[in-house]
Parts: structure tokens; sequence; C-alpha cells
């Protein structure tokens, strides 16, 4: 019976993990043997317990060399990739255009490697859509936290001593995180603003009862995926312009813009940060790819004339009982496309979903572009 292995995340800061006591119930009726490493789940609130009573075996770091498929959430050490067995399988998110090493690791090591942020955006793989779902996780939490940095209430409200306005919230980027933004502000009595350089992001900022920052150009900057394309400079002018109005008076500013593979664009200038009012918070969730505020920096709140810009890097972790749920269940989705009926695993990886996120497989990288950044760093 072939084996899964999870193991205790390593990467500071990371409390999530791959696999809940429902999902390991799961794994074990197609066929599996479950192997969590002791520990594994405790900052996600999941006990050993919890896991042994719906039958995972418990094991230390052993697990990496005798599982056939390991799961997990960040990318593995390289000393953890090294440990894993060839033509085995791991399952995890590597990002792997910053981790060009590890990617190399991987390959020599004979390892399948699925991608979880490689996963395609199509309608067959939704439920497999890692990114999605922890962008659900993210965008709802940044609200949160710049809410909790604000100094002012939320929602409207009448009082006898008199009326206090509801806060103004502008997002920028309305993808899966940044409608979740939306929606949480929404909800917390903000009036809220979004703009996106995808046309057709405008419905679903419209229907989450916000308005739509119109920027002449727009309506071709949505590539392949949903993803945003990377703007042109005179594009990300325009739209600076158009928004700077809105940021100067808004109370609340949510960044979500990423390109994949690539750097944040810079949205939030130093000059708009200056244009805002004291008090006024910027939750900026790009951070890790460089930031959309020009005065971001990883892992600390800036304080810039009296503006807060909030740089929390990983924000799904800062909610990992839920982000594990939603990962996790990503995870048993993926994994059910390649263990047969039989409880069997079928590692030719031929269906569209498995085949697009396919990073390393027998000896080879299969992920063109990483395969050509390995190419030109090696030169």
């Amino acid at each position: 019976m072939p084996s899964l292995f999870v193991p205790k995340e390593s990467r500071s800061g990371e409390t999530r993990v791959a696999a809940t006591p429902e999902t390991i119930k799961n794994l074990a009726k197609a066929g599996l043997t479950v192997m969590v490493e002791r520990g594994a789940g405790v900052t996600a609130s999941f006990t050993d317990a919890m896991f042994e009573a719906v039958g995972a075996k418990l094991c230390g770091p052993e697990g990496w060399s005798s599982a056939d498929i390991v799961a997990k959430v960040a990318p593995p050490t390289a000393e953890e990739a090294a440990r894993l067995q060839k033509g085995g399988i791991l399952i995890s998110f590597i990002s792997p255009s910053a981790n060009l090493p590890l990617v190399a690791k991987l390959r020599e090591q004979g390892v399948s490697t699925l991608a979880m942020e490689l996963v395609p955006r199509i309608t067959r793989a939704q439920a497999m859509d890692a990114l999605s779902s922890q962008a659900t996780v993210a965008g709802y939490k940044a609200v949160l936290i710049g809410a909790t940095h604000l100094a002012k209430m939320c929602p409207l409200l009448m009082t006898a001593a008199g009326t206090v306005p509801p806060a103004k919230a502008v997002v920028f980027g309305a993808g899966v995180a940044g409608l979740q933004a939306i929606a949480t502000a929404k909800r917390l009595g903000c009036t809220v603003e979004a703009t996106d350089v995808r046309m057709a992001a405008r419905e679903q900022v419209l229907s989450l009862g916000a308005k739509f920052i119109d920027v002449p150009g727009m309506g071709d900057m949505e590539g392949k995926g949903g993803y945003a394309k990377e703007q042109t400079p005179e594009f990300l002018e325009k739209q600076r312009q158009e928004v700077a109005k809105r940021v100067a008076e808004a109370d609340l500013v949510i960044t979500t813009a990423q390109i994949p593979g690539r750097p944040a664009p810079k949205l939030v200038s130093r000059a708009m940060v200056e244009s805002m009012k004291p008090g006024a918070v910027i939750v900026d969730l790009a951070v890790e790819s460089g930031g959309n505020c020009e005065l971001s920096k990883l892992g600390e709140v800036v304080v810039h004339n009296g503006v807060k810009i909030v740089g929390v890097p990983n924000l799904p972790a800062t909610v990992p009982f839920h982000a594990s749920e939603l990962y996790a269940k990503n995870i048993l989705n993926l994994v059910k496309l390649f263990v047969q009926k039989d409880g069997t695993l079928n590692k030719d990886f031929k269906d569209e979903v498995l085949a697009g996120c396919l990073l390393t497989h027998a000896g080879e990288v299969t992920h063109k572009p990483t395969a050509d950044a390995l190419v030109a760093g090696a030169k």
C-alpha cells in the first residue's frame, strides 16, 4: 500500500499543515497509508491524538525517506529535499523562480514534484487551486489587520453623541484576495472602492457593493489563466493618477497585485503615501514579492508621516486552522487524480491538471519557464 507523509513544517512562521483529520480519512479510503510527523498539526490546532484517532501513523523525520508521497506546505529545505526517495512524489508550494537551487536538487533526486502554485487556472482544477484558497484567507485577514491598526472604527454609527462616518477603503487588485478583502471591508461597514487592470473584474467588484475605479486602457490587461499581465510603465502611471485622489482620502488601503514569477508592481508611491491622512493604514499583501507600496518592508510595520504600512508576510499562516483545512482539501483532490482505484500510483502524470503543475519528473525539469531559467543561470 503506498504511503503519504505529512512532515512538520520547518519554515519560520509557517503554522499550517498539509493534512487534517478529515482529509486523512479520505486519503486512507483512497488506499494510502498516511504517516504524520509528531507535532505537525499543533500550530494549526490539530493534535497528534486527533490524527491517530483517524488512523494516521505518527512518526519522526524518517518519513521523508520512507514515504512514496510527501505532502507539505512551504518549499522543503535542501536538507529535506535530499531525504526524498528517488521516484518519490513531492506535493508542495515551491516558488520555483525564487528557488532554482531547490528545483535543481529535486531534479537530481529524481523526484516527481507537483508544485501547488502551478496548478492550472481551469474550471476542472478549482478544487486543487491552492493559490486561490490561500488568497481567500489572506484577503480576509488583511482587512482585519488593517482595522486593528486604524485609529478609528469602520462602520457608520449613529449615536447620541453624534454620527461616526464609515471608514473609506481602497483595494488594489480584484483577484481572489482582493475580492475577499472587498467583501470583508464591506462587512465591517467600510465604503469600498477597488481598482484592477482586468476589465472582467469590474462586474465582480460591483456585485460586492463596491465602486470600481476605471482606468483607460485596462481592457486588454488580462493574461493567461486570468492573471493580470505585467503592465507597461505608461499604464501604471495612468492608474496611479486615477487612483491617487482616492488613496489620499482613504483610511485603509489593501494592495494585492502580483504577477507570477515576477516582482510585484509598484502601485503606491512615496508621494501617494505622503498625500494620505495621518492614521491611515496600508496593508501590502504583495510584500513577499517586493511589495506594491514603495515604502513596504517585509515583516515590518513602517510609519511614514503618520501612515502605517503593514508588511506582514504569509498571512494565511496567521489563520492556520482554516487555511490548513482548505489547503489539505486542495492536496486531497490533487492526490485523487493519480491514485487509482486499487490504491496503486499512476505516475505518468498525463492528466492536464497534473501535467500543468508537474515541475520535475524522471530527472528532468518539466516546467519550461523554470527549465529555461536554470539553463540561463548556468551560463
